[in-house]
């Protein structure tokens, strides 16, 4: 339950008229009205209400050779992040992702690794990987591929950097639970691939796929999406707990 901030009515975030965020939070409204309203003066409305980050979990090849005009697109890709306030959500791992954080950090964003790890100990020396970058590390003690689920589920949107068959597989669990989808043309890897790959899946899972190569833009494309209904619908568990009458 959420209260639209300009009326206080409450509201169950799907059935809002109409969603907006401002500064990384989204706002959920009973009307446009309300909406408009809001987005004249956001700061005496926002004022005292209580509103979780979006999150955008950037998946991709942990790979460190990955060319200089690849890691530039990923740097510049969490800097679209950061700048809009919201929180990168990432494997914490090298390569890509960890060229991702380093863009956000650089621009003050909130950065989230989820380590496959146990502990810090364990993250850095068994798992060889990073831990400059992230204001918070969530240890699953899940190893690589049991802590994908966690870094999808934990994402309002994902955005594919590149990648090999671990990105496929977190590319995978992302469309088969519905998500707002990002991939990142030009960046190498399954992005190359995945286009062929979508005119073969024959499974309406609610997932809503869309490609560009400018990092801005794709994030730019990603929001209004988001705005414009996917709030609604974030996954396919949502189907399960309304049939449940939740």
């Amino acid at each position: 339950m959420v209260y639209d901030p300009v009326c206080g009515m409450p509201l169950e975030p799907r059935d809002a008229a109409v969603m907006h965020d401002w500064q990384g939070h989204p706002y959920f409204f009973c009307s446009v009205a309300c909406r408009d309203r809001f987005l004249q003066h956001p700061e005496r409305y926002a004022d005292g209400q209580s509103a979780m980050y979006l999150t955008v979990g950037v998946m991709g090849s942990a790979s460190d050779d990955e060319p200089a005009s690849v890691r530039l697109l990923a740097r510049a890709l969490g800097e679209a992040i950061a700048a809009r306030g919201y929180a990168l959500i990432t494997g914490a791992c090298p390569g890509l992702p960890h060229e991702c954080a380093q863009g956000a950090k650089r621009h003050g964003g909130l950065s989230i690794g989820i380590s496959p790890a146990l502990s810090l100990d364990e993250h850095v020396h068994k798992y060889q990987s990073p831990a400059d970058v992230f204001d918070v590390l969530v240890y699953t003690g899940s190893g690589l591929m049991g802590r994908e689920v966690t870094n999808i589920r934990s994402s309002d949107m994902v955005v594919i950097v590149g990648g090999r068959s671990g990105t496929l597989g977190e590319f995978a669990i992302a469309y088969d639970e519905g998500k707002l989808i990002g991939v990142l043309e030009g960046s190498g890897g399954i992005t190359e691939v995945l286009p062929d790959l979508l005119d073969s899946l024959q499974k309406g899972t609610g997932a809503k796929v869309l490609f560009d190569g400018d990092p801005e833009r794709l994030m730019t494309r990603l929001v209004e999406a988001y705005r414009e209904g996917h709030y609604r619908r974030p996954s396919c568990f949502c189907d399960e707990m309304l049939a449940a009458g939740g």
